[in-house]
């Protein structure tokens, strides 16, 4: 299979697709792989990294796609790249089709295969290739947070973990997932009070054995948010909803009650937000202040760490590329199960029964498509 790796284009998005001893492993399985010059620069690897590891270089982005039967990126497709894509071209990337119908309607026109990095879902529920990049977003939350909450930044002045004599800064953070459970271990660890909130009073349990006693785990109700956010200095937006748009469980009244200089961060803004304040912004402009309350809602936050992200997106996502470019979809989805599920659109179908519910639109069995 001939697997194409163009240069992301994203505002700030450093990041690449594969490390170059990703592109060993595909080389010596017999695959192609055409990376666009410089695609790997901005996380540390050169053209010539990837030539050594044996892989074309080609210097536009639209030869990367109309020779390759599988485009292999990090972030969604840009409007300036939808022209590219072909009938029945393999994409393989971190779409989150929940947060966009504009992408999602464009994909289904393509007529392409949109393999989901974030709904390849294992049979005990996990996100293999989502879990890594939810790990770096959790923890950075904690340092974005720290970092704002300095007064020459526009925060309160507030230490996370303050002195002893000195309250540590609150940090409030909904949701006990993989981004929440990292963004604790971050906070607690810097002294700060973490209360970090979840309705699966098993995880919750587990959690209360595990984290250090300044992390406080509480079964959330409205009422419980608002109380705790009037006394809050760092809000951590941590929900996901596999394949679907995340509810709102903040308020905007709720974020207006919140003192001055402090921090919101919605890590879960690339799938709609779970606080009613947020809306996209980027690296290059990363906040926006409403209400006296700084908010910090990139939806690539882990692109700021490309080199530490890209080594473990490739650690995540190899197996499950090899097996793609090894069998082709169909029988690689036919084989393994967690492929299948991360299938959302085939030749212009939704095949992904959270997307269709999410924009109201008509769901396809997949067996349909693999038994043809």
């Amino acid at each position: 299979m001939i697997i194409g790796i163009p240069k992301e284009i994203k505002n700030k998005e450093f990041r690449v697709s594969i490390t170059p001893s990703g592109v060993v492993e595909l080389i010596n399985r017999n695959h192609t792989v055409l990376i666009e010059h410089n695609a790997g620069l901005g996380s540390g690897f050169s053209d010539d990294d990837y030539k050594n590891a044996g892989a074309v270089i080609i210097e536009k982005a639209t030869e990367v796609f109309s020779k390759s039967d599988l485009i292999l990126k990090v972030k969604e497709p840009l409007p300036s790249e939808y022209t590219f894509i072909k009938e029945g071209q393999i994409i393989f990337t971190y779409f989150h089709f929940a947060s966009s119908e504009e992408l999602t309607r464009e994909m289904i026109a393509r007529k392409a295969i949109c393999i989901t990095y974030e709904t390849i879902q294992k049979a005990d529920n996990s996100l293999p290739i989502l879990t890594p990049m939810s790990e770096v977003a959790g923890r950075m939350s904690i340092q974005i947070a720290a970092h704002y909450l300095e007064k020459n930044n526009g925060g309160s002045g507030k230490l996370l973990g303050g002195v002893p004599g000195v309250k540590p800064a609150r940090v409030v953070i909904l949701g006990a997932g993989v981004v929440g459970t990292q963004a604790a271990k971050m906070a607690s660890g810097m002294g700060a009070e973490v209360i970090l909130m979840d309705i699966n009073i098993t995880r919750l349990r587990y959690l209360t054995d595990v984290l250090p006693a300044n992390v406080t785990c509480i079964y959330p109700t409205q009422q419980l948010i608002a109380e705790y956010l009037l006394h809050t200095d760092v809000l951590i937006g941590a929900i996901l909803i596999p394949g679907g748009k995340a509810p709102i469980l903040a308020t905007k009244k709720m974020v207006e009650s919140m003192p001055k200089g402090s921090i919101v961060i919605d890590v879960a803004v690339d799938q709609g937000g779970c606080i009613q304040t947020c809306k996209p912004t980027s690296h290059e402009h990363p906040i926006f202040i409403l209400n006296d309350v700084i908010h910090y809602c990139v939806p690539n936050i882990p692109g700021a760490v490309p080199t530490t992200s890209t080594i473990a997106l490739t650690n995540a996502s190899l197996p499950y590329l090899l097996q793609i470019a090894d069998k082709g979809w169909k029988e690689a989805c036919q084989m393994n199960s967690d492929i299948r599920k991360g299938v959302s659109l085939v030749s212009g179908n939704v095949v992904d029964a959270m997307l269709a519910k999410t924009f109201q639109l008509s769901l396809h069995d997949i067996h349909e498509y693999l038994n043809s």
